[in-house]
């Protein structure tokens, strides 16, 4: 473990200052593209206008023989195609592949300064993240580059779960991490081919009642690692998301995977589709009643201190934290969405 005192020290002399807060703006969907489709190239002004993050997807889905073709496609959206305010993302390829190097030095050299974040695949621990972040620092300064690239894990292994605290904590550079639920299920070797989501074998029963059938109710496989992973970033100060919903025509499923993600304290989401982005918006927005009550929580308990009752409903300095984060998250959403700053009144 480095020196607390070096911790925010450069790993590469001529590279910039690492960050000591992680910059902050709307995440409900981390929207993927395969950067080696022109269709998909074209699409990206309108993609950039509806989804809060895109990125470039460099690793799964993209067959080898288009490896190159994604990685020459991303430069071209660095470099040409006007994305506005909307963050640029990619997913590198995974550590052991024999493209990773070359996505990295390729990006950060000829894009890096439109690169905010390099999400990293099948995350073990957290020394994949120490030699991501010592070549992010020699390129950046190669590059010139005078902010630094931020570092977005994905948890696809149990030994990345097992770890999850470790590599939240592993550098400045975190900016979050994202449960990847297709590779982790089969690192743990669960039965399902499912990619995120229930499965209708993971229920629990009812007590019997005479001879009426019992009621069933089916459970959430990813309950427990979504709750590692919020703890370990939220105990780090960085954002965990949901990762990939796999059926994109089950946007009722989609939605209740989300909200239960949303619930237990994620930022967002993957989005593979157009749809999925509109349930993203949904769910990670907080409802208007949900925020107007939030707000008069502030106003009665303005320094947070005492106890009041609101329409029934103590309130003290607890509930005033939890409105406080559901009006910041508001205020930040209503900068971006004009619908949404009229639907919360700001």
């Amino acid at each position: 473990m480095r020196n607390p005192r070096s911790h925010f020290a450069p790993l590469a002399i001529g590279a910039p200052e690492p960050l000591r807060e992680i910059p902050v703006g709307p995440m409900r969907m981390i929207h993927f593209f395969d950067p080696s489709s022109e269709k998909m190239l074209a699409r990206l002004p309108d993609m950039a206008a509806s989804a809060d993050i895109l990125l470039g997807n460099l690793e799964d889905a993209i067959p080898a023989d288009r490896k190159e073709a994604a990685r020459a496609g991303l430069v071209r959206a660095g470099r040409e195609i006007d994305l506005g305010s909307t963050p640029l993302w990619t997913r590198v390829n995974a550590l052991e592949s024999p493209w990773v190097l070359d996505d990295l030095v390729t990006l950060v050299t000829e894009i890096g300064s439109r690169l905010d974040v390099v999400m990293v695949p099948k995350v073990e621990g957290a020394w994949d993240i120490h030699y991501v972040d010592r070549l992010l620092a020699q390129l950046e300064a190669r590059a010139g580059l005078s902010r630094p690239i931020l570092i977005h894990a994905i948890l696809e292994t149990a030994q990345g779960v097992a770890n999850v605290e470790e590599i939240a904590n592993a550098s400045p550079r975190m900016q979050g991490m994202s449960l990847g639920p297709a590779d982790l299920a089969a690192s743990r070797r669960m039965k399902t081919t499912r990619v995120g989501g229930g499965h209708p074998g993971y229920r629990v029963l009812g007590d019997p009642a005479g001879d009426a059938a019992r009621p069933s109710y089916q459970q959430d496989l990813w309950h427990y690692t979504i709750g590692r992973m919020v703890d370990a970033c939220a105990a780090a100060g960085i954002f965990p998301f949901y990762g990939p919903f796999g059926d994109i025509k089950d946007l009722e499923g989609c939605e209740a995977q989300f909200r239960g993600a949303y619930l237990m304290g994620c930022v967002g989401a993957w989005s593979l589709h157009p749809g999925q982005i509109a349930v993203a918006k949904k769910v990670f927005s907080p409802e208007p009643s949900e925020v107007a009550f939030a707000k008069r929580v502030l106003e009665a308990i303005p320094d947070g201190a005492g106890v009041h009752m609101i329409d029934g409903k103590m309130q003290d300095d607890a509930t005033w934290k939890q409105s406080k984060v559901m009006v910041d998250l508001a205020e930040l959403l209503a900068a971006k969405d004009p619908e949404l700053a009229e639907a919360y009144g700001m």
